[in-house]
């Protein structure tokens, strides 16, 4: 499910210590269509990592309690990369598509100048809902280009020792993703069920959340919820679970050298394009297209830049 961006993001946090070129924050604990939420990316002190510039961690929530229901909104020059771990969710969309997505496959949908989206729950599911949401922002190249939307039903998987490694996006220890990336990038889910040195790519910058643990990363215990940021340089990362096995989220990119804004849904590069993107989807412009939903249409904030706290987040 995807964002809004909040200026509540960048809200100032303390970050705790960890091994050299680490720094370690907690999730920001919200609520997003219905569904409550740990968000990692972005913070006052984390933009983005490579073009990886959102990452949401929704659930374990009982259906019942917390079915997700985000009615149709608009974004602009990202790509939403979602990832369901148990549960299922219906993705709707401007172009056309309607895809239930399960545990074990990968939805990624480029917005380019706009597109929009609605996501739900299946009627009728019950169980848990769990997974994660991610954005990642389009370089200059590729943001101005047509929308898109793929499903991939199975993705490719590496074993290192007792890690086993699904590759969402790019590639990891071998194996690679089918899914666009148009930046160099990593995305990875990790089982990890024993001691492990994991290769890493020393140009990227990595990001590593900590779904389900506890987990040692490089020596340093995390507890769920945790996100490990490791500058570039690191050729490999030391990883541990708790009793039993652990899984992360590992995210990484070549540092991302475009100055970014991002705001509600939109990943811009001035405010007068967020203003205008924000004017487009109110006047219903084509640039965004209906999407079949049953949900109700998510109106635009006011773009209030001058109120203390209401800054679009700059990276």
């Amino acid at each position: 499910m995807s964002g809004p961006v909040s200026p509540v993001d960048s809200t100032e946090e303390r970050p705790v210590t960890g091994p050299p070129g680490m720094e370690v924050t907690d999730g920001r604990r919200t609520v997003v269509g219905g569904v409550p939420v740990s968000r990692s990316l972005p913070r006052a002190r984390r933009r983005t990592v490579g073009a990886w510039c959102f990452v949401d961690h929704f659930g374990p929530a009982d259906v019942r309690d917390a079915s997700m229901r985000v009615g149709p909104h608009p974004h602009v020059g990202l790509h939403t990369v979602t990832w369901v771990l148990d549960g299922e969710v219906v993705h709707h969309d401007s172009l056309g598509h309607e895809q239930l997505i399960k545990p074990g496959q990968l939805n990624l949908m480029t917005a380019g100048r706009g597109v929009a989206h609605a996501e739900e729950t299946p009627p009728g599911a019950t169980g848990a809902l769990h997974g994660l949401q991610l954005w990642v922002a389009q370089p200059d190249a590729t943001r101005h280009g047509p929308a898109a939307f793929e499903h991939h039903a199975t993705l490719p998987e590496a074993e290192v020792g007792p890690v086993v490694a699904t590759v969402l996006v790019g590639e990891l220890a071998g194996a690679r993703s089918p899914a666009r990336s148009d930046t160099p990038l990593v995305g990875a889910d990790l089982v990890v069920t024993g001691p492990a040195t994991l290769p890493l790519d020393p140009a990227f910058e990595h990001g590593l959340l900590v779904v389900d643990g506890p987990m040692t990363v490089d020596g340093r215990l995390l507890e769920p919820g945790a996100f490990a940021y490791l500058a570039p340089g690191r050729a490999e990362l030391g990883l541990t679970p708790g009793p039993g096995s652990g899984r992360a989220l590992l995210l990484g990119g070549a540092p991302f050298g475009e100055p970014i804004l991002m705001w509600w849904n939109f990943v811009a590069r001035s405010r007068d394009e967020m203003v205008e993107a924000r004017r487009a989807w109110e006047g219903e412009s084509e640039q965004f297209g209906p999407v079949e939903s049953h949900l109700g249409r998510i109106p635009a904030p006011p773009p209030l830049w001058d109120r203390p706290g209401m800054q679009p987040l700059e990276k």
